[in-house]
């Protein structure tokens, strides 16, 4: 009898340990720290701090709008004399590469696991810009080798800027045929609400850009006027890739968080803007772009100088940027309605597409002055193009109208040559850069690809060309 109590309370015990078992692993799962991300929680955090790296008064300001002479600094003026900060050149690699490009790409892999193509589109698109952004600032890039630490890749070689390209315009069409089924989740996405139809004419639009840029090396023609016949690109200011700001910290316009909340007032706008175009014109954009100075005028700085104010040009002598632009709400921009027809337009007088050159070119000033609640005032008929002139008046007003999307900027005045700038008074060299520099990191722990980079592209500094402006 004993010997059956403990046969029986052996076989009760299994019993338990096997019911206590059972569904183990699914009555153990935190619901805080899930095992599987959601691919949607992805798309915030890509596209918040994509948008804040681009519009940092100490990239798209210092190394973007100082660069293409929109801005001027009465103070701290190393950048603006073309000696960036290496931490910041670090800073944008590493940012675009873990915190963009990296996050991008797992949220195409959760996506695709979860059968959504829509959100593999737009994780596409972002990774696409992502890449577009770093091989217009650098350059040569890692691209093919990038993001293969699960190959065992951990210093990957840098691929052509032309190569680069390639993979762009392959990652943007592969995105456009995706585009159909699965949710894009409201919340998550910040940029569009999760309206799949506005992410296409994002993909569509950033590819007609791309292709713009490359458009001296490539025959381009063809896949610009398959876009234009496909009608699914930008159609209004509604349609236009860009983050509303919040009111508060740390979620505001990086710009009001710099030079309002953070009290940054060296930040002008330039002469060249102001004194040279603006004015002169009677730009109704304007009152929007700057503010008066101590003497009720606009008044620019041009580019340069040391960095100890003096009575010619001061805090309080020259225009500060504009309330309008120093919302706490401003919308920082991928890419406006604005550029893609002054793009357009460029293309139809080129003859890389069909129709009107005039109508694109005066589309682009309408949208620029909605985005900037502006009124034309015959703006627009006073500076209608004229014959021979056209390409350098389409190329300043984009430049124009970009204001102040700094580096978009200063990449399309390195492209098409307009405006006209004269570098920056006291500069540490004698012309506009044309690239960031690599950074420093990579020369020592990525050496024999950085040194192949280096090599194939030139010398790694500010004044080699990178290849689509050669």
């Amino acid at each position: 009898m004993k010997r059956f109590k403990i046969t029986l309370f052996l076989v009760a015990s299994l019993l338990l340990i096997v019911s206590c078992d059972k569904d183990f692993e699914e009555i153990n799962q935190d619901p805080n720290n899930p095992t599987a991300v959601p691919a949607h929680l992805l798309l915030v955090n890509t596209i918040f701090v994509a948008q804040n790296q681009m519009y940092s008064t100490f990239v798209g300001g210092d190394m973007g709008s100082c660069w293409a002479q929109q801005m001027a600094k009465v103070q701290y003026n190393d950048e603006a004399r073309y000696q960036p900060r290496p931490g910041v050149i670090g800073g944008i690699w590493s940012t675009f590469y873990s915190a963009v490009i990296a996050d991008a790409n797992s949220m195409y892999k959760l996506a695709e696991a979860e059968g959504n193509n829509n959100l593999m589109a737009v994780a596409l698109t972002l990774q696409a810009y992502g890449y577009h952004v770093l091989t217009d600032m650098y350059g040569d890039i890692p691209f093919s080798e990038a993001l293969r630490t699960e190959d065992g890749i951990l210093l990957p070689k840098y691929d052509s800027q032309a190569d680069v390209y390639t993979g762009i315009l392959a990652m943007l069409t592969q995105a456009n045929g995706l585009y159909g089924d699965g949710e894009i989740n409201a919340t998550s996405d910040i940029m569009y609400g999760g309206d799949a139809s506005k992410w296409q004419k994002f993909t569509n639009s950033l590819k007609f850009r791309a292709l713009m840029r490359i458009s001296s090396k490539v025959g381009v023609a063809s896949d610009l006027q398959a876009l234009v016949n496909a009608g699914n690109m930008f159609a209004s200011n509604d349609d236009e890739a860009k983050l509303i700001y919040q009111s508060a910290s740390p979620n505001a316009n990086p710009l009001f968080e710099t030079i309002v909340f953070g009290t940054r007032a060296e930040f002008k706008v330039n002469s060249l803007m102001i004194d040279d175009n603006m004015v002169p014109n009677n730009d109704p954009r304007l009152s929007q772009y700057a503010a008066l100075n101590d003497g009720g005028i606009y008044r620019g700085k041009p580019s340069g100088f040391s960095d100890v104010p003096n009575a010619t040009y001061n805090y309080t002598n020259v225009s500060a940027l504009g309330a309008f632009l120093l919302r706490p709400e401003a919308p920082g921009y991928f890419m406006s309605f604005s550029e893609l027809n002054f793009l357009m337009a460029e293309a139809a007088q080129k003859g890389y597409i069909s129709g009107s050159a005039s109508t694109y070119y005066e589309a682009g000033i309408t949208a620029s002055f909605a985005a900037n609640q502006v009124s034309d005032n015959g703006y627009i008929a006073a500076n209608a193009l004229s014959s021979g002139t056209e390409l350098q008046q389409i190329a300043e007003q984009n430049w124009l109208a970009l204001f102040p999307q700094g580096v978009e900027s200063w990449t399309e005045q390195r492209r098409t040559g307009y405006p006209i700038l004269t570098p920056a008074a006291e500069g540490a060299i004698s012309q506009i850069p044309s690239r960031y520099y690599y950074p420093s990191v990579e020369s020592s722990i990525n050496a024999t690809n950085y040194n192949a980079a280096v090599a194939a592209q030139g010398a790694d500094n500010l004044t080699t060309p990178v290849w689509w402006m050669n």
